[in-house]
């Protein structure tokens, strides 16, 4: 399995309306066609992160792929009110909000 981290900011009282947004999106074939096998949304203090789980590690290719279709550009419109780049002075794409693994473990 392979996992992305995004990180951002975020309001905590905005996690009720960011939720629902993900699940209508969920919803549809677009974790399927972006490789999605499971996605989780945490906050804290002000931070949002988004833990974006793959069978493999095509997952950037696949969704890099689906940035075309309608629907990833509209919940990437409907989620701007709601969360913010990390560093906005340096933020061009969701690249530049993906934190890097540095350690790795599972259990046998």
């Amino acid at each position: 399995m392979h996992s992305n981290l995004i990180v951002a900011r975020m309001d905590p009282h905005s996690s009720a309306d960011v939720a629902q947004l993900f699940g209508a999106f969920d919803e549809t074939d677009m974790p399927h066609r972006m490789g999605t096998r499971r996605r989780q949304l945490f906050s804290f203090r002000g931070l949002y992160f988004h833990v974006q789980d793959f069978d493999d590690d095509n997952g950037g290719e696949l969704i890099e792929e689906a940035k075309t279709d309608p629907r990833f550009i509209r919940i990437s419109e409907d989620l701007k009110p709601f969360i913010q780049p990390y560093d906005p002075a340096t933020w061009r794409s969701p690249a530049d909000a993906m934190a890097k693994r540095f350690y790795s473990w599972e259990s046998a």
